[in-house]
Formats: C-alpha cells, sequence, structure tokens
C-alpha cells in the first residue's frame, strides 16, 4: 500500500443552512476541513496510506478533529497537539444568483504557530510515495512559508514525487506575496495544480491571444510554464462555468508530456456541496498518476470525482474508485440497482 503525506491546517466549519444569511443564522452546521485535509482523506478512501500532518489544540475541539481523521481511515501520527486554538470558517450558503461567501476566523490558530522544530519530516518521509501541500499553507505564517519549502526539499531529497496545488485566496494573501513565494516552491514540484490566472497574476506569463480558444489558451500557458520550470511533469485544472450558486459545468483539464488531455464536460444541477470540489479533483489526478492510468482515464477520473463531491454535504469527498469511475460512465441520474 502506497504511503501518502499531506501538510496543511484543518479547520471547524460552521454553514448557514440554504438561504439564511449568516448574521441572522440562529443555528450552523459543523464539520471539519482544509485542503490538504481534504485529499487526504480521498486518497485514504481510494485505498492508499494517508497521513496528516498539523497541529490542533490539546481540548476537545482538537480531539474531535483527530476523530474526524481517524473516522476516514487517515492516520494522525503526525498530528501535533498544542496552541491555543483551532481555525475556524464560516460559510454562507449560495443560492440562485447568489454566491456561496466564506468568513475566516483562522488568526492565532495553533497551526499558524508551528515551527519547524515541531516536524520530523525524516521520520515523516520514510517510503513515502508522494508529497501534498498548498499554497494555502504557506500563506498562513512566515514560518509555514519556510516549512512549505524545508518540506518540499526535503521530499525531493528523498525520492518523493512532490504535489503542489496553487489554491490562491486573496483573503490570506497578496498577489504580490504569493508569486514571489510560490516561484521558490515551483524547482522542487513533480504535480502543478494551477490554471490561466495563476499563471499571468502569479507567474508573471504574458497573456495569451484572445482569438485562442480556451484550451489552446490553457495550453500555450503550461508550454510557458515548464519552459520556466521543466521539472514540473503534470499540471492540471478545471474550466467551471457558474450559470448560479446550484448550477455549475466543469471540465477537467491534465497536460503532460506536451499533450492537454480534457475530460467531457459535465452539467452539475442541484449543487449540494461546492467547497471541496478542488481538493477532490486535486485527488483524483494525484490518483490517476500513481495508478499509473493512461492521461484520458487520469482526467477522466479527477473530474468525475469533483462532480460526485458536489453532491454531497461537508469538505471531504467520500467515494470510492469503483463509484467514480461508474458515475463516469452512465447516465447522469440513472438509479443503480
Amino acid at each position: 500500500m502506497k504511503k501518502i503525506i499531506t501538510l496543511g491546517e484543518i479547520m471547524l466549519r460552521f454553514s448557514t443552512n440554504t438561504g439564511e444569511r449568516l448574521f441572522k443564522a440562529g443555528q450552523t452546521q459543523m464539520n471539519y476541513g482544509g485542503a490538504e485535509a481534504n485529499v487526504a482523506v480521498s486518497l485514504s478512501r481510494f485505498g492508499y496510506q494517508s497521513y496528516f500532518v498539523s497541529k490542533v489544540p490539546d481540548n476537545m475541539l482538537g480531539s474531535a478533529v483527530e476523530g474526524h481523521l481517524q473516522s476516514n481511515e487517515v492516520q494522525t501520527d503526525f498530528l501535533l497537539k498544542g496552541g491555543e486554538r483551532l481555525g475556524t470558517y464560516y460559510v454562507e450558503s449560495g443560492v440562485g444568483p447568489r454566491s456561496t461567501q466564506v468568513t475566516y476566523d483562522r488568526k492565532y490558530s495553533s497551526f499558524s504557530k508551528l515551527t519547524l522544530e515541531e516536524i520530523d519530516f525524516d521520520e515523516a518521509f520514510q517510503d513515502v510515495s508522494l508529497f501534498h501541500v498548498t499554497g494555502i499553507t504557506a500563506a498562513l505564517s512566515p514560518n509555514l512559508k519556510e516549512i512549505v519549502l524545508h518540506s518540499l526539499k526535503k521530499a525531493k531529497e528523498n525520492g518523493i514525487t512532490t504535489s503542489f496545488d496553487f489554491n490562491y485566496r486573496a483573503k490570506l494573501w497578496s498577489q504580490k506575496e504569493a508569486a514571489e513565494t510560490i516561484k521558490t516552491y515551483l524547482p522542487y514540484v513533480d504535480i502543478a495544480f494551477c490554471g490561466e490566472l495563476d499563471a499571468i497574476y502569479l507567474l508573471g506569463i504574458e497573456i495569451a491571444e484572445p482569438t485562442l480558444e480556451a484550451g489552446a489558451k490553457l495550453e500555450y500557458y503550461y508550454q510557458k510554464i515548464k519552459q520556466m520550470y521543466p521539472n514540473i511533469r503534470y499540471m492540471s485544472s478545471t474550466f467551471r462555468q457558474v450559470l448560479s450558486a446550484s448550477t455549475n459545468t466543469l471540465q477537467g483539464n491534465f497536460y503532460f508530456d506536451g499533450i492537454l488531455y480534457q475530460s467531457k464536460v459535465y452539467p452539475i444541477e442541484h449543487i449540494v456541496e461546492r467547497i471541496g470540489g478542488g481538493d477532490a479533483f486535486a485527488a483524483g489526478i494525484i490518483y490517476g498518476i500513481l495508478e499509473g492510468l493512461a492521461p484520458e482515464e487520469v482526467i477522466e477520473f479527477a473530474t468525475a470525482a469533483s462532480v460526485l463531491k458536489h453532491t454531497v454535504h461537508g469538505d471531504c469527498n467520500i467515494f470510492s474508485p469503483n463509484e467514480i469511475i461508474d458515475f463516469a460512465s452512465q447516465s447522469p441520474g440513472k438509479i443503480v440497482r
């Protein structure tokens, strides 16, 4: 069984019921989530030995996080306890033309205070096949910028495949700070999750010819990124058309060996939960690469995984590979008997 390590913050999430404003909500739904933790959950469902490296307070909330991870078969050997608080975020669920709104309350969290000396990466990286981290983690503190760079370098020293999701969040850091930081990481990355806007605004790539169709534009940006960072073997992203908060379309993109592979376009109606869809997609790409699937199969699997995530509550994708493969090959909404 292949061993996977992810590094990041997991938070307590409070969500309003559909149709309620946050400032008027009398009650909310609670669950736990965070980008790298969500990827770890998906990969555990895919049959990998997933470990999550993080830090949570040594109290009931920290214990609840540990229980959430273990209930999803994510290993918590490197889940540190300490600090004063668990980061939280609040979700005002969108509906129709009104977008979902996210409010963070994560400053001074236990994870944001994590130091490099607290993690023994030599121990954590023993017999590991892949390491995954995102730009969200680097945005949380100067210490974490250093930790992410150190962890990527250490992973490469140990011959581990590295996966990095740009995952830019304007509420966490500026484009300038993100660009300067991410550029230091990319020489140590094998799998990069990034799109057109990342190429333009974070990597400074010249805007593509406007007459090009969307796929050709993305291929142009990926070619430029490959020239800048030849070590990156795979790049991936999605095209999403937002018709309303509850109706989208989704298409996956996967760039490998100079060729852009695209999934079919999936209509997603009656969205239950969009948050976590990108993490489900990333986990699907990672699965396809680790399993040695053909590029066409990789992108179809990852996109189908993301689409299925939109149909369940919470941050995590809880579908098996067989369920995802069956979904990708059947008619939408068909009863499976």
